[in-house]
């Protein structure tokens, strides 16, 4: 399979939209003339028009609500934030509005609208621009909350946000913009809420989403060097959450990680942990070990944020510390 970027992945799922549903425009800060704040919609203006690709002022919660207007009018709109920190400019949009217009109107009206929003720490952007409020989403009902952390789930998922009627944000970890995969020619799309064993063992389970799975790999290898069989769990998406696939693995293994991409509390994988506690506690030979960014805000000095930053050491003083491996 052919080797690209997960900013090109993103930017193939977009394309393909834009040219086979006359309903799917982008609208956000810096997507037209300039190409995106991480060079996604590069070229989009000068291909599909000013009509489909919109430029929008500083303005996040006017061009949300514009966006959930034209997906109530029955149009697929694909709105940009230039960070995910910029949501809480349109929180009351996102959640009072796009995540309930379906229920609150009975069904006759659906937001099938897709946000997506750069996330994550590690690129020296600094506390106002670094935050992973993705997680706060997931535990709104009616959005969906998706986490890719590689190109070829990048497209898949991708292509299942836009087809989907309900409103979907597509958190994209910042650090992994310019990460390499294999991704085929051929066409496929990734279900929204189902996980991924990207490595099958029996020993412990180490599961993740998004930027988080790079330091899990690594932990993975290392350990795998020491004889323990390991199995690797992506997430992919954090609402809904795959529980049955994580439940499964905890009952081969018997022993579990969890590692958030944003910081520790009040993350994902505390609903993980619980949900964990609750239906395989009696599979478990241990505590649910829980790993996340340290709860400071973000430096902007490169050392300091990489030393805020989960790396594999934690992923492995984890395992050592709950299980002795």
């Amino acid at each position: 399979m052919p080797e690209i970027v997960l900013r090109e992945a993103l930017k193939r799922g977009l394309e393909e939209a834009l040219e086979n549903d006359p309903r799917v425009f982008i609208m956000g800060e810096d997507i037209g003339e300039y190409g995106g704040a991480y060079a996604v919609t590069d070229g989009f203006l000068k291909k599909f028009g000013e009509k489909r690709i919109k430029d929008t002022p500083i303005s996040e919660q006017a061009f949300l609500g514009a966006g959930i207007g034209a997906a109530a009018a029955g149009l697929r709109p694909i709105v940009e934030f230039m960070s995910m920190s910029f949501t809480l400019v349109a929180f009351d949009q996102i959640v009072n509005m796009a995540a309930n217009l379906r229920y609150m109107s009975g069904g006759q009206i659906s937001v099938p609208m897709v946000i997506r929003a750069p996330t994550g720490a590690g690129v020296q952007l600094g506390a106002t621009h670094s935050q992973s409020f993705e997680t706060w989403l997931a535990e709104v009902p009616g959005m969906k909350v998706v986490c890719p952390s590689t190109p070829y789930d990048a497209l898949g998922l991708m292509r299942s946000a836009i087809k989907d009627d309900n409103p979907v944000l597509m958190a994209e970890p910042a650090l992994l913009y310019g990460a390499k995969g294999e991704v085929p020619d051929e066409y496929y799309e990734i279900e929204i809420g189902k996980a991924d064993v990207t490595r099958e063992g029996s020993d412990i389970t180490l599961v993740s989403y998004g930027y988080g799975m790079r330091p899990v790999n690594e932990a993975a290898d290392t350990l795998e060097g020491r004889g323990v069989s390991v199995e690797v769990i992506d997430l992919r998406s954090l609402a809904p959450i795959d529980m049955v696939a994580i439940i499964a693995s905890v009952k081969k293994t018997n022993r579990v990680v969890v590692v958030d991409n944003a910081r520790r509390r009040g993350g994902v994988m505390a609903e993980v942990t619980a949900d964990l506690q609750q239906a395989a506690f009696e599979w478990l030979d241990g505590p649910v070990m829980r790993v996340g960014s340290v709860d400071v805000p973000w430096p902007y000095n490169r050392g300091l944020e990489q030393e805020v930053l989960t790396d594999a050491d934690d992923v492995l003083a984890a395992v050592a510390e709950g299980y002795g491996l």
